[in-house]
């Protein structure tokens, strides 16, 4: 039990003794208590006061003697109006420290045979361009969110669907077959993915040309958009594929084949990973035909140029296309499709989609159709919304070739890190290959956290140069700080001093290492709560606190030059126990952290 129920109920006891007022636990209302007040924990008096027929501050300073006369875990206590501010006994932290010292994967709950199956969305890339800082944050995103729920008991099963086929993947097709001279990625040295997504790039270009032509003899932008030639053979691409056609087929299959290796390359790199691959081109037929079924059963309506529309207004929604008049299908028709195909799989009791603010509205239109096709699930879906991910420039744009490519990214994070790292003498006295593995620890480790810390429903600014920062709120303080443990936890061992556990809990300890192990309590709350909201932010900033606590109590308390033994084995204990906490909360964000530095 941690400590707020263990006080609240307690206060519940003391309540009915006084008062005759019989509370649950859960009905006292517990604070921390502000920093500038003595105590750990606060009681908010104001709800006991009509029982007790007192002023607040007599119910508060009853309630306190009380506590303080019965129970050893309080060790002093104070009333501010009505707040009661308790004092909490140092032996109650010391037992907790060691509680919590000896509990593997501490805060995590670990999933039991029959625990509900949660299946989690993420990346859902095109194959017609390289993953990029946008996809970077859904794939961080994605992974964190999958570990934190598993953290909290639920099975989880990590998704992707990669949408293969549509008339964007047919634009890289064309422009490869006409302007591409049978290049490959063994020809050219590129990644596949990066290959194909310079043909997407060549396609915009080639097809702005065409509509600024059509608009030089006469047409309007509209038309010309809409007749260019380039886009008129792509649609005749995609109906050909729909129908499959082998020779499109065979150009489809060979040039996907060259962008998933390039994906698994960028996936491998970024350290997510998935259990389960889903393909828009294996999914969509079952779309289709579950429209045509809402079709057959009255659900949908067909319009006279025979495309299929789904009508929501009596929703406060739209109408919305789900098959087009040439029988081709849209992105709905698809997720549609993939839902079945899931819940078929699987045994899901929530579906989670990590999408973008930008698909808000797909994704509620998603879920009532869904309903409406009988899928009793799907309102319950959720739509994961994060805010989009600009650079300091500005936006960026895939098809006129502007974004920020992931692995670019990532490989001049790793180049900043190795040079910021050895520039303040981090890797002084580290081997070659200890300076690649800790400078990509600290290249990625920058990166992720930077992306993680900020709540992820606000869009951001990710600015490169202030992720890489030993100092701040940054993923290297924090891994450099765990490093500086080790390292204290590794002199401690070759001086043979035992810190398997607290010998004597009656120790004094002073205020600052009190909160530090309340601060540790707070962690299995943090992921909880994390969890509840799909907020690896909490888990992020979370661990910045503590960090920053633990290098004032570095700064200001001695440990190996202690002389006092107990008390010298109770702080390397902290230290272990701040050391594992690191490793596990930035573990939940996909961050490794260094044992030396």
């Amino acid at each position: 039990m941690n400590l707020e129920s263990t006080i609240g109920s307690l206060v519940a006891q003391v309540i009915d003794s006084l008062y005759g007022l019989k509370l649950d636990a859960s009905q006292i209302q517990l604070q921390k208590t502000k920093r500038e007040f003595e105590g750990e924990l606060t009681v908010v008096i104001f709800p006991f006061v009509k029982a007790a027929r007192k002023s607040p501050e007599q119910t508060g300073q009853e309630i306190g003697e009380f506590l303080l006369k019965h129970n050893p875990i309080v060790s002093g206590f104070n009333v501010i109006k009505g707040f009661l501010n308790l004092s909490i006994s140092q032996s109650y932290w010391l037992e907790t420290l060691k509680e919590i010292h000896s509990t593997v994967d501490y805060g995590k709950t670990t999933a039991k045979e029959d625990a509900e199956t949660m299946m989690i969305e993420y990346s859902s890339p095109n194959t017609n361009k390289p993953l990029h800082l946008g996809h970077i944050r859904n794939n961080l995103l994605g992974y964190s969110i999958s570990e934190i729920q598993k953290a909290n008991g639920w099975k989880v099963v990590k998704t992707n669907i990669v949408n293969d086929r549509g008339i964007h993947i047919c634009k890289s097709m064309l422009a490869w077959k006409l302007f591409g001279n049978a290049e490959t990625p063994e020809s050219t040295g590129m990644k596949g993915d990066h290959l194909v997504g310079k043909y997407y790039v060549v396609f915009d270009k080639a097809y702005k040309a065409e509509i600024a032509e059509l608009m030089g003899k006469g047409a309007t932008e509209e038309e010309a958009k809409k007749t260019a030639p380039l886009i008129l053979e792509a649609q005749k691409m995609l109906l050909a594929w729909e129908n499959d056609d082998k020779e499109v087929r065979q150009l489809w299959e060979m040039m996907n084949a060259w962008v998933y290796a390039g994906f698994d390359v960028t996936y491998k790199q970024l350290g997510v990973d998935f259990d389960k691959i889903y393909y828009e081109s294996e999914t969509y037929l079952d779309g289709k035909e579950k429209v045509e079924e809402g079709l057959a059963n009255g659900v949908l309506y067909r319009r006279e140029d025979g495309s299929v529309w789904a009508d929501l207004t009596a929703d406060g929604l739209d109408e919305k296309l789900l098959l087009r008049s040439d029988g081709t299908s849209v992105y709905m028709t698809q997720d549609i499709g993939t839902a079945k195909l899931r819940y078929d799989d699987y045994n899901i009791k929530k579906m989670v989609y990590v999408v973008g603010n930008e698909q808000d509205y797909h994704f509620k239109v998603l879920s009532i159709v869904l309903d409406k096709l009988g899928f009793e699930w799907g309102k319950d879906l959720v739509h994961f919304s994060y805010g989009m991910v600009e650079l300091p420039e500005g936006k960026m744009k895939s098809r006129e070739g502007t974004v920020v490519d992931a692995d670019d990214l990532m490989t001049e994070m790793i180049d900043t890190a190795r040079e910021t790292s050895q520039e303040l003498g981090k890797l002084d006295n580290c081997t070659p290959e200890e300076i690649e593995r800790i400078a990509r620890m600290v290249g990625l480790g920058s990166l992720k956290y930077f992306m993680l810390k900020v709540d992820p429903r606000k869009s951001m600014t990710f600015n490169p140069k202030e992720s890489i920062d030993f100092n701040g709120n940054t993923g290297p303080f924090i891994q450099y700080t765990h490093a500086r443990i080790k390292s204290v936890l590794r002199k401690a061992k070759d001086q043979g001093i035992d810190f398997s556990t607290i010998s004597d809990i009656n120790l004094t300890i002073s205020e600052k290492e009190s909160y530090l192990v309340q601060l540790l309590t707070e962690f299995p709350s943090i992921i909880k709560l994390a969890g509840e909201e799909f907020s690896p932010a909490l888990v992020a900033n979370y661990i910045y606190d503590l960090v920053k606590e633990y290098n004032q109590f570095y700064h200001d308390f001695s440990i190996l030059k202690e002389e006092n033994l107990q008390l010298k084995q109770f702080r390397l204990v902290l230290s272990e126990s701040v050391a594992a906490i690191i490793k596990t909360g930035m573990g939940l964000l996909g961050i490794e952290v260094p044992e030396r530095m």
